[in-house]
């Protein structure tokens, strides 16, 4: 009935795909630009911490083609 946390945390993931890692990085983002004067709304945080994952996905396929386009070495 009760899962322990080992058991729940059974899937792994890049760093980068968190959405809560987005979201601290936001978090401590929206801070320091508030003391530069510009404020970011904690709605605004969420939605760019829903965005970035794919984002970042997307951009790592795009870095994996172009870096097999330019390789020297070929594949078996």
């Amino acid at each position: 009935m009760f899962e322990t946390w080992s058991e729940k945390m059974m899937d792994m993931k890049s760093w980068y795909m968190s959405k809560t890692v987005w979201g601290g990085a936001f978090a401590a983002a929206a801070g320091l630009a508030e003391l530069f004067g510009l404020q970011i709304q904690a709605g605004e945080q969420i939605g760019l911490a829903e965005q970035i994952p794919p984002l970042v996905g997307s951009l790592g396929g795009i870095v994996a083609i172009i870096g097999r386009v330019f390789a020297r070495s070929r594949l078996r």
